[in-house]
């Protein structure tokens, strides 16, 4: 009786430190150690690099032929009738906008640059990503996390709680 009484107080008292937090197997990686030692990254990194180069310098070449247009108009502003005055300022605003266009098709959201760097980038992104998770679940890990970002990369589906958390709160 004594000895089935302290083999259940022991199994109490082990139950009762059970954490499973304590079990989790947690890892992590450095993305930009491991981008700078894939070649095909830092080729696509050097092209895209090129890209924004080229782009860059035709977005500048707009803006010179504005600032130019500008430059000559103030010049002659004091001469010109009204009627010329309001049409060289049009010209000048037509070529700024074609600028801002230029630049916000190279350079803005879903812009060429974005869409090259999708194009280059994300298939060996996509890779890595394949291959850490592969990598996370052989090794049993529950949690991934890259130390050059602080992002969250893996977790195990396992310890998802989020359905216990929406029956607790009644959903």
């Amino acid at each position: 009786m004594k000895k089935t009484a302290l083999i259940l107080l022991l199994l109490f008292v082990l139950v009762s430190f059970y954490n499973p937090m304590a079990e989790s197997k947690v890892g992590h990686i450095d993305s930009e150690y491991v981008f700078k030692k894939i070649p095909a990254y830092a080729d696509a990194q050097a092209e895209l690099d090129e890209l924004a180069i080229v782009y860059k310098s035709e977005v500048e070449a707009k803006y010179r032929v504005v600032d130019s247009l500008y430059k000559i108009y103030q010049k002659e502003e004091v001469l010109l009738p009204q009627e010329t005055k309001i049409k060289k300022q049009n010209e000048i605003i037509e070529k700024e906008n074609e600028a801002k266009e230029l630049q916000n098709k190279y350079f803005g959201r879903d812009g060429l640059m974005d869409q090259k760097r999708e194009e280059l980038l994300k298939p060996i992104q996509d890779n890595v990503y394949n291959s850490l998770k592969e990598l996370a679940e052989s090794g049993d890990f529950d949690y991934i996390f890259d130390k050059a970002t602080g992002e969250l990369l893996y977790t195990n589906e396992l310890n998802d709680q989020s359905d216990a958390l929406l029956k607790k709160l009644g959903y």
